[in-house]
């Protein structure tokens, strides 16, 4: 199989190169910093997850005030801004998808993953609009796909294509962030969108669009990841795992509180409970180590990308894997 390079390498690649920048100028903790001086820095995107849920009611505010520390949100698009904001200081924790944990690694950004959110099988799915005369996979040929570049579902793209017999020359893509692409959709401009969670699913439920085809499909198993800035857990090993016991405490409230969860979310976010719902169920959100079969999965993925191009080297996937913090936490539950 041969991929041209050209469209993967701006998604991937542009994103390495800022990386590598930003990752020789990173902002140091000043060692004189002690606990009380502390603001944790957290990443969030979407409006569905364990992450937004917990910014609306302060689970971290409230877990990291009885340390004496301070907890500051910053709101990203998509996962690659994740590691330019990593790579210079200005995050500690965030949660993505794993491409953009690929493209930080080979862009030299000093991260570790922490832990995993979701298997990622039903996280990412390529969507067509109602009355698409798309049937399946190989009718993407010569047609607009829009995707954010360097996320999860850029990966996910280019593997749908593969499995399909068909190359990036055989597509026209067009890299959109979700906010652009929704409408993209929904007005024709683009063909089919390739995206994540819940825009998937809000798309479905509000136009009639339909899934062509998601990981569980085609058995791409794609995890997602709770990421950490290398400094931050070296300075602050019991804050990391403090991260993680309240994520962890917000994850339960999703498991063991669905319906209440899904009202809160739905009203907050204006969406109709069903969409949320559904959005829940597909994300299987689980706080585990990375296991063997997720180490796979991951490393798979960047194979991936190297061999189509669009990552230069070839990664050791194991080096930014970090289980300790969340094996600490499971193990006092």
């Amino acid at each position: 199989m041969k991929l041209t390079k050209r469209k993967i390498a701006a998604g991937v690649l542009t994103l390495i190169l800022l990386l590598n920048m930003l990752s020789g100028c990173s902002e140091k903790t000043t060692t004189a910093e002690q606990k009380g001086n502390v603001t944790v820095n957290i990443g969030v995107q979407g409006s569905t997850g364990v992450l937004p849920y917990a910014r609306e009611k302060k689970y971290f505010e409230k877990a990291f005030e009885k340390e004496g520390v301070k907890v500051k949100w910053s709101e990203f698009e998509s996962g690659p801004p994740h590691f330019e904001a990593l790579a210079s200081g200005r995050l500690d924790f965030g949660a993505t998808g794993g491409t953009p944990l690929i493209a930080g690694q080979s862009g030299n950004v000093d991260f570790k993953a922490i832990a995993v959110t979701t298997n990622g099988k039903k996280g990412n799915s390529i969507i067509i609009p109602k009355g698409s005369k798309i049937k399946e996979l190989k009718d993407l040929k010569g047609k607009k796909i829009a995707v954010a570049k360097g996320s999860s579902a850029y990966n996910f793209l280019y593997m749908a294509l593969d499995q399909a017999g068909l190359t990036d020359k055989d597509i026209k893509i067009v890299q959109l962030q979700p906010d652009e692409a929704r409408p993209a959709l929904d007005n024709g401009s683009v063909d089919a969108w390739s995206t994540w969670e819940p825009y998937a699913t809000t798309a479905i439920y509000q136009t009639g669009a339909k899934s062509l085809a998601d990981g569980e499909d085609l058995n791409i198993n794609a995890p997602s990841f709770l990421v950490a800035r290398t400094q931050f857990t070296k300075e602050h090993p019991d804050l990391t795992v403090l991260f993680l016991k309240t994520y962890e405490k917000v994850r339960q409230e999703f498991i063991n509180h669905p319906d209440e969860v899904t009202v809160d979310i739905a009203k907050k976010e204006k969406l109709e409970p069903e969409i949320v719902s559904t959005v829940l169920k597909r994300a299987d959100l689980i706080l585990s180590p990375t296991t063997k079969e997720f180490a796979k999965a991951h490393q798979q993925q960047a194979d991936f990308l190297y061999k189509v191009g669009g990552i230069k080297k070839k990664l050791d996937t194991s080096k930014v894997i970090e289980n300790k913090f969340v094996e600490k936490v499971l193990k006092k539950q």
